[in-house]
């Protein structure tokens, strides 16, 4: 599987992939939200102040990909304040982008736990469940974000919902909240995607090829919605644009793995 408010996108590589909460929005589906310390003139403060400076230095090294120095920051982070959900929420981004997908949801789960009213944080765990086999439970977890009043991007997180949805063989609630997701957010790359897969399942191949190309106007391509298009026009009879599609698959991606199969037409 779409695209850290840090702290506080994992949108599935490219921005058609899960949104998760990290400093660089193309690849997952993470947001990036700021911790909030409140400061006075004590001790604690001075050492909660320290811990969120420490924890934007992690947010720097982990946007450059020195993900042992970003965690290494985070953790000295817990040793000030053991109960920093932002501080567990980037040792998850790390985990999971040095492809630790086990240790990735074990720390996304233990900031979850320590703020289970924070939009962000919850959506982060929900959609490391989505990308990683458990979609129905990851809808539970991105529900309870959306219950956020807070929450400072609901649209992220109804594109997030929708992919769930779809990924659970919940149909009409994927396209509702994508639908939904893309009133807040019309170039939401993530949304995009999943509304072309949607709309290529039940066969409306004009509406996924106009998806399509929107996802392809507004940010990087990837593998996933080249195939998607390619696939698109061949429905369409438009072989050439179909062959322009796979040509740009094999340049852009020709040591990539292969792209997971976009599901069926639905009866």
């Amino acid at each position: 599987m779409a695209c850290l408010v840090l702290l506080g996108a994992l949108a599935g590589t490219g921005c058609s992939r899960l949104t998760f909460v990290k400093p660089d929005m193309q690849r997952k589906g993470f947001e990036q939200v700021a911790p909030e310390y409140h400061v006075r003139e004590d001790k604690a403060a001075k050492q909660r102040l320290m811990a969120s400076e420490r924890l934007a230095l992690a947010g720097q090294r982990y946007s450059v990909g020195a993900y042992a120095e970003a965690a290494a920051e985070a953790r000295k982070v817990l040793k000030v304040d053991p109960a920093s959900a932002d501080a567990y929420t980037l040792l998850g981004l790390v985990a999971d982008a040095q492809g630790q997908k086990q240790q990735a949801g074990q720390q996304f789960r233990k900031a979850a736990e320590l703020a289970p009213a924070k939009g962000t944080v919850l959506n982060n765990y929900g959609a490391w469940l989505c990308a990683n086999g458990q979609p129905a439970e990851g809808l539970v977890w991105i529900d309870r974000a959306l219950s956020d009043p807070a929450y400072p991007t609901p649209g992220a997180a109804l594109a997030n919902a929708g992919g769930c949805a779809r990924k659970a063989g919940q149909y009409e609630r994927a396209e509702r909240d994508l639908r939904r997701a893309l009133q807040l957010d019309e170039n939401n790359p993530y949304a995009l995607a999943e509304m072309a897969e949607s709309e290529y399942r039940n066969g409306r191949f004009f509406e996924a090829r106009a998806f399509c190309e929107r996802r392809l106007g507004i940010a990087p391509a990837d593998r996933r919605t080249l195939e998607l298009a390619a696939m698109t026009e061949e429905k369409l009879g438009d072989t050439d644009a179909a062959k322009r599609y796979r040509q740009r698959l094999e340049t852009e991606f020709s040591s990539a793995t292969p792209a997971v199969p976009v599901p069926g037409n639905r009866p």
